[in-house]
């Protein structure tokens, strides 16, 4: 296992891994898959200000994460919202927890001291969204803080949307 930055040449790999989310899940609220050259542009963007991570194993790209801002106020910026996806064939093997960590210390190296995670909840479990997100945030230390009630609607369904915050240093 090796986590390492992610370039813009990782971002047909690191699509194909979004891409599954984006049609079968409501893990994101995104309805058609980003083009290639989208997704290149969204990665090039985030890695201009924040960390972004790829996580492989024998070779190949199994995750991604990255952080990117919270609130476009300059107030806000020691705060950084995170994003993470695994391919789906790799979950339970630890690379969500190991990807999380390094990035967690590459933002408190650059002064970040709050992390937000926007995940999507169901009203109800269904095969397209459980609360995994949510107990896999719970795991490593992020608490709801909010709760938006049927904000999102996906394959004839709504869906609710939380935040969970980590506040990973101190506000002096």
């Amino acid at each position: 296992m090796k986590i390492r930055s992610a370039s813009t040449a990782d971002a047909a790999r690191i699509l194909d891994i979004y891409a599954y989310y984006v049609e079968h899940t409501a893990i994101t609220f995104e309805y058609e898959v980003p083009t290639l050259d989208e997704f290149t542009a969204r990665i090039s963007n985030t890695l201009a200000r924040y960390p972004y991570l790829v996580i492989e194993d024998g070779g190949v790209i199994v995750g991604y994460a990255y952080a990117g801002t919270f609130k476009d106020r300059a107030a806000y910026d020691r705060s950084c919202e995170l994003s993470i996806y695994l391919d789906r064939g790799s979950t339970g093997k630890g690379y969500g927890r190991a990807l999380y960590e390094e990035l967690e210390k590459r933002l408190q190296e650059m002064g970040i001291l709050n992390l937000y995670a926007c995940i999507g909840s169901p009203i109800v479990e269904d095969e397209y969204l459980t609360n995994n997100s949510e107990q896999f945030h719970a795991h490593l230390g992020f608490v709801r803080v909010g709760e938006f009630h049927k904000c999102g609607y996906k394959f004839g369904r709504w869906y609710n949307m939380i935040w969970m915050e980590k506040l990973i240093g101190e506000h002096l």
